[in-house]
């Protein structure tokens, strides 16, 4: 199983995986396997996705369950991972270094237009007390022009800096760019296969 890892979150000591293309695609039912090989906590919680600006504070009672209504997971927890799935819609991982809070964000055109980053940022500062100029964001893979005709990767990155979030990385990766690697919806007409990002303290 391979995974994508990025040097800004790791630099922080936090766990965090991007699954890339495989025969056969993995399923919500692969979570375990996946997990285990990605070296995060087998306990996790799940959005529903409904490409909204819902956001859910995951604790241990919610382990193993999919989050109905949310786009966005947030937590204070070790021994937990947070789970989302993504085809061309811009997986964000957040990260206070004040409070240790981490947020996972499924923002596609949707959910951009809806402001779900926005909206995990000031929930984390409603329940953790977190700070935004302390915060690490870092856009992963999605889907990005000239393959969309919609630029939501930059509009998420603009959102970010209008809440002063103290570091914004950009991976700049498109998944309709490098099919070998990555899975597109658009690209593949809806015929394709599902990435899972995941992250943990």
């Amino acid at each position: 199983m391979n995974f994508l890892r990025f040097p800004e979150l790791e630099a922080r000591g936090l766990f965090h995986a991007f699954t890339l293309r495989s025969v056969p695609p993995l399923i919500s039912a692969d979570l375990p396997q996946i997990l285990q090989e990605a070296g995060l906590p087998k306990d996790y919680g799940m959005g529903e996705q409904t490409h909204g600006a819902g956001v859910a504070v995951v604790s241990l009672d919610g382990k193993g369950k999919v989050i109905p209504s949310v786009d966005a997971l947030i937590t204070r927890k070790k021994n937990l991972s947070l789970v989302i799935r993504v085809a061309d819609c811009g997986p964000v991982w957040i990260h206070c270094g004040k409070t240790g809070g981490i947020g996972l964000v499924h923002s596609g055109r949707k959910g951009t237009e809806a402001g779900v980053v926005p909206a995990t940022i000031r929930r984390m500062k409603e329940e953790f007390g977190s700070d935004p100029q302390e915060m690490l964001a870092l856009l992963g893979p999605c889907i990005r022009p000239p393959y969309y005709d919609v630029d939501f990767a930059s509009e998420i990155i603009r959102q970010l800096r209008l809440e002063k979030v103290g570091k914004v990385v950009d991976s700049g990766l498109c998944t309709a760019a490098d099919l070998k690697r990555f899975y597109s919806y658009r690209a593949e007409k809806g015929q394709t296969g599902r990435h899972f990002a995941a992250f943990a303290l």
